[in-house]
């Protein structure tokens, strides 16, 4: 088997991984505030990163060395994190990845001030075929849109503002402060709005979100694997496999089908995604690769970043 064949399959099983942690917060979701959720999943995540963290042995202190940058991204984190939780309790899961899937259009797009990309114009019509099929996927003056939509929507920008400030700065900052901050962030705040939404939970509720922040690891685990043995450009478009995983997870526990406008909205949303992919890809078409360089799903503050990982083998491999 050719290693891009193996990172082809790392990420399948990751990204199914990862649609099955999110039946698991769809379910949840229909009981509990998405401030819950996302507390007691970055708590139980905590144990998980500590081990991680103890394996960082880059010089330095966890202080950023672009604190601005990092506020900026902390800020992103936690609201992606809270806004993807609840979209994904309230949408047809269809639907919300969907809507998740044009993150590359928002990350070309962020890409041209924040990274100084020069965005020519097939990218650009790529971007705006895409922002198109979003608008299919919506249906605005047909369908009623709600928090739900909101919700989606802000968690593909934030999280594709994170993972460019993750480019801008990722060079110079320790991958531990890169991972810590939103955790910590959500944590916090959180934890300070949990009062105010707080439901008991029953043991099983309380085992299901250990599975969530489980499945977040395992999975992470698994895109890891998928980047050290593939190719970016071949392990990258994976992610696209969720929606086979929506439709046959909506049926099976939600009652939910994809009605034509999802999936022809998605089909759009995922070739546009697919040409942007395949055409930073080439050498010369993109400077600085943004898309295929963000190798982590939406930032939840909750999963692995795979460039922790990426840049530790790296650092290890030249002080050898």
């Amino acid at each position: 088997m050719t290693h891009n064949a193996r990172g082809a399959l790392y990420a399948l099983f990751a990204f199914a991984v990862y649609a099955t942690h999110d039946v698991f917060v769809k379910i949840l979701g229909g009981s509990y505030s998405p401030i819950q959720l996302v507390f007691f999943s970055v708590l139980f995540s905590f144990p998980l990163a500590t081990l991680m963290m103890m394996r960082d042995a880059t010089p330095g202190t966890l202080l950023p060395v672009h604190p601005w940058w990092m506020a900026l991204r902390t800020v992103a984190a936690v609201i992606t994190g809270m806004t993807g939780f609840y979209a994904f309790s309230v949408l047809p899961l269809a639907q919300t990845y969907a809507i998740l899937f044009a993150m590359p259009l928002f990350i070309t797009i962020l890409a041209i001030p924040i990274l100084g990309e020069t965005v020519r114009i097939r990218r650009w019509l790529a971007v705006i075929v895409g922002l198109a099929g979003v608008m299919v996927v919506l249906q605005p003056g047909q369908t009623e849109l709600g928090l739900g939509h909101l919700a989606a929507i802000t968690a593909a920008v934030g999280g594709s503002l994170a993972s460019i400030v993750v480019r801008k700065i990722g060079q110079d900052e320790r991958p531990v402060v890169i991972l810590l901050y939103p955790m910590v962030a959500n944590f916090v705040v959180m934890g300070a709005l949990l009062p105010f939404v707080y439901k008991p939970m029953p043991i099983e509720h309380i085992g299901m979100v250990g599975v969530i922040a489980l499945f977040a690891f395992i999975a992470g685990r698994a895109i890891i694997s998928a980047y050290r043995v593939g190719e970016a450009v071949i392990v990258a478009p994976m992610q696209y496999s969720q929606i086979l995983w929506a439709a046959f997870f909506g049926v099976m526990f939600f009652d939910e089908s994809i009605d034509g406008a999802t999936a022809l909205g998605s089909g759009i949303i995922i070739a546009s995604g697919l040409y942007i992919v395949l055409r930073e890809g080439r050498s010369t078409a993109s400077s600085n690769h943004p898309v295929l360089e963000t190798r982590s799903r939406a930032e939840t503050g909750t999963s692995l970043r795979v460039g922790f990982f990426l840049k530790r083998d790296q650092q290890t491999k030249e002080g050898q």
